[in-house]
């Protein structure tokens, strides 16, 4: 009798660790019949591990007789990234293998414990994150029939899907969303319209959920998550803890969610909705103005989550913007360049410093190395995107077993961050699935070089940038029968050349000045080499 266990860590000790597993025992037992070799793989089960523990080998043990098979769906490999940060890469590899050990015909949560659910937040959040990775939009077009299928009668959308939780484990914000985000976030990557056009009755519903379960057009009713897993310090005496009101999170949600059905109903030509649902966006923006923002532009909660997801979804009109994001800044500055945000506002956290003018601040946040933040796990030698900022501490004790998963790869959406605004590589909204490329990279954090590129159903987009000296070299390649708009970080027009030759020249194309500081023209495809002078205050 052969019996061979599996545990994603071992203790600060080495001993193998399965507490956090909960109820599941991952373990296999084959019994052998004494008729010659055998072989044996289990067919239905899998498990997510690091380690395994043989018992009842009556020989000696060698690593080169095992080979582990990691087990997926069936999606090709679309992007790469790396950089010249050792650690980043680490990061990036981290997020891929978290995607693979999670995507198994659902996207789950985590692949070792007794859960291994279709949770929508996760799901949600992490899913444009997965398109540049992986092709996911045939992964992705299963799960969400399934989402609508397993939609309630009333709109709402449940924890997990499949959803085995019963009906009334739904309509949480966040992960309600996943019916209007990831449909529109595979549409921006794929440019294919028939995921609009399945899920639009589904994220009709669950927008007129919102609204019927809403008051004077304020969505502050029912169960909310809220943004799970915010950074809360121990023995927390005087405030530190980033508690964002779960109903301001809503209100955010519901407008985000409703902005995006009306971005469907006007790619699918449904006019009457788009209108209706303007009309709608507008009553619940002045809701959340009235409820939630003071009149100098303060929130009423104060945290990092409760300013990006105002500035991310434009909740506060362009006047009170700025101040919105400097105090997400002081923000930041007050938690000594640590992150604080839970699952919600975790994704958006570098993007909306970025689109704000505060790229520096978000290069910290990336760069970090102590709790809590992305490189922290990293340092204490992880494989995978961990549940917890903190599921391992830095003496080398565990979190709290009873949700301490250490592949949960939903922080792993700053992914997204990397490849659109660091490598530099997006789409545009009225040119989905990389038609048209923005190729605008956010060089900083002392990155000497970043390489990146998409195979799209066009061909392959790729963007890469060096730094020798104070000179900006970038790299790009834009596939055929498409154009792309090419952002070059300099105020000086004089300092840009591609492919050797000045741009400023009679016969060159011209350049224009973004409000940024940035330089940028459009284009066809092609290989283009430029380079220019860095101008650091970008």
């Amino acid at each position: 009798r052969i019996r061979i266990s599996h545990a994603e860590v071992l203790d600060k000790a080495g001993n193998f660790y399965i507490e956090n597993l909960r109820a599941a025992k991952q373990q296999n037992t084959y019994v052998l019949s004494g008729a010659g070799e055998e072989h044996f793989e289990p067919h239905f089960t899998f498990q997510g591990f690091r380690y395994i523990k043989i018992e009842g080998y009556p020989g000696e043990i060698k690593s080169e007789n095992f080979t582990a098979v990691a087990l997926y769906s069936d999606m090709p490999v679309t992007g790469n990234f790396s950089t010249s940060n050792p650690l980043i890469n680490q990061l990036q590899h981290n997020i891929q293998w978290g995607q693979k050990g999670n995507f198994l015909d659902v996207p789950t949560d985590c692949p070792q414990r007794d859960e291994r659910l279709g949770w929508t937040g996760d799901a949600q959040v992490f899913s444009r994150t997965a398109s540049f990775n992986m092709g996911v939009n045939n992964f992705f077009d299963k799960w969400l029939k399934d989402v609508a299928a397993d939609q309630n009668p009333d709109g709402g959308i449940p924890f997990v899907v499949p959803n085995v939780l019963g009906p009334n484990a739904a309509s949480s914000a966040g992960w309600a969303d996943v019916s209007t985000i990831i449909p529109w976030n595979m549409y921006l990557a794929y440019g294919d319209t028939s995921v609009l056009k399945n899920q639009y009755p589904s994220m009709k519903a669950w927008v007129n959920y919102m609204k019927d379960h809403s008051k004077d057009n304020l969505w502050n009713t029912g169960f909310h998550f809220g943004d799970w897993l915010f950074y809360r310090p121990e023995d927390d005496n005087d405030g530190r803890s980033a508690i964002t009101d779960k109903y301001l999170i809503a209100q955010c949600f519901y407008a985000h969610s409703t902005q995006l059905l009306i971005n469907t109903a006007n790619v699918l030509g449904l006019k009457e909705d788009a209108a209706s649902y303007t009309e709608l966006l507008n009553k619940i923006k002045a809701a959340y103005l009235k409820e939630y923002v003071t009149p100098s532009g303060r929130l009423v909660s104060g945290t990092q989550t409760a300013y990006v997801l105002a500035l991310q979804f434009d909740m506060l009109p362009e006047s009170l913007r700025a101040q919105a994001a400097d105090r997400l800044v002081e923000n930041v500055r007050s938690y000594s360049n640590h992150l604080t945000t839970g699952f919600l506002g975790t994704p958006y956290l570098c993007a909306v410093l970025t689109r704000f003018h505060h790229p520096d601040v978000a290069y910290q946040l990336l760069l970090q190395e102590t709790y809590p933040s992305w490189l922290y796990p990293v340092k204490m030698g992880a494989t995978t995107i961990w549940e917890r900022w903190d599921g391992e501490k830095p003496d080398s004790t565990f979190e709290t077993p009873s949700m301490n998963s250490f592949n949960h790869y939903a922080y792993g959406a700053i992914g997204d961050f990397m490849y659109r605004d660091i490598a530099g590589i997006d789409t545009y909204d009225s040119f989905p699935g990389y038609k048209k490329s923005r190729i605008k990279p956010h060089p900083g954090g002392n990155f000497s070089y970043v390489n990146a590129g998409l195979k799209t159903n066009y061909g392959q987009v790729s963007a890469n940038w060096k730094i020798n000296g104070d000179e900006f070299v970038l790299d790009v390649e834009i596939p055929a029968n498409t154009h792309a708009a090419i952002y070059l970080p300099t105020s000086d027009p004089k300092t840009v050349s591609m492919n050797g030759s000045a741009m400023n020249r009679k016969g060159s194309p011209s350049l224009a000045a973004s409000p940024d500081g940035y330089q940028f023209f459009e284009t066809g495809s092609g290989k283009y080499h430029f380079t220019c002078k860095l101008e650091k205050s970008l």
